[in-house]
């Protein structure tokens, strides 16, 4: 039986982090979110802050729970652990340098009042569009298949510029305190729901998961990895690509490169329908096992 944690979780209230947040719950976790917008969800309680007022992050680091916490009389205990999942999603919604700025400025501000309060396991969310492809001006390949947590990083936008900052702020953070600081670089969720309403697209278009690598993360297996992380002590700085084992669209590896990736190196024998971003390295260290693949829902 794993430890119950109690665990500040930024952005739970985001189409990624409710999911993660209800897994954790379900685990057993207890779980504080901080974000702009409540969540409704029986067990959690909420913290309205901003995470680029570094003053409010320090304040929400040193808060109660809930109010049964204020019974032992005993003071506010600390976190065990911090998920910094708040963000500027994706390009197109801000400014490009205010997404640039709240990512940056707001990762910079949670890991750094994490650490000065002794919390010694921090996860935070990277990205697919690290690596430069997702959100590319025009077709961009990838330097070689299957993508692993090696691949260059050389984004050309201000949404991925800020997830590559972000990695080098938490690595640095990592080596002055020697905690634990994972990073997970989280291909495109996908929601319960989104299976019917999106899939059979996706099967009769695959080009349009192109920018994905033709992968996916079901957002119950997201929490899965979360949990995963919370678990597992010890590894320093990481990085952890998160996808579901299987390509997102109803064609082999070996038809996706020939119509898609011709010329592109494939480093390894890879599986009749495996996945083209890697997930190796989370089930190798953290024992990532995810369950939810979408056959189940779209061609059953």
């Amino acid at each position: 039986m794993e430890v119950a944690m109690r665990v500040l979780f930024t952005g739970g209230s985001g189409k990624a982090g409710r999911h993660a947040v209800r897994f954790l719950v379900e685990r057993g976790h207890r779980v504080l979110n901080v974000d702009l917008t409540p969540l409704e969800m029986e067990g959690v309680d909420n913290r309205i802050a901003d995470i680029t007022d570094a003053g409010q992050m320090f304040d929400v680091m040193a808060s109660y729970a809930g109010f049964d916490e204020l019974e032992p009389g005993q003071g506010v205990p600390r976190f065990d652990a911090v998920v910094h999942f708040a963000a500027v999603p994706r390009i197109l919604i801000t400014a490009d340098n205010e997404c640039f700025r709240v990512n940056t400025l707001g990762t910079y501000n949670v890991i750094d009042a994490a650490v000065k309060f002794g919390v010694r396991k921090i996860v935070f969310a990277s990205s697919e569009t690290t690596y430069g492809v997702c959100f590319a001006d025009g077709e961009r390949k990838p330097d070689y298949l299957p993508v692993d947590e090696e691949h260059p990083t050389i984004p050309e936008d201000s949404y991925a510029m800020s997830k590559v900052v972000n990695e080098a702020t938490a690595r640095s953070f990592q080596r002055r305190s020697g905690f634990d600081i994972y990073g997970l670089r989280i291909n495109n969720v996908v929601e319960p729901h989104e299976y019917a309403e999106n899939f059979p697209a996706y099967i009769a278009d695959p080009a349009l998961r192109r920018r994905n690598f033709f992968a996916y993360i079901d957002a119950r297996d997201l929490g899965h990895m979360v949990d995963r992380c919370l678990s597992v002590n010890g590894l320093g700085y990481q990085v952890f690509n998160v996808s579901n084992d299987s390509h997102s669209v109803d064609r082999t590896t070996a038809q996706l490169i020939e119509e898609f990736y011709a010329g592109v190196p494939v480093n390894r024998g890879m599986g009749e329908r495996e996945t083209f971003y890697s997930n190796r390295k989370a089930r190798d260290l953290l024992g990532f096992s995810p369950e939810h693949d979408w056959r189940n829902y779209v061609l059953s």
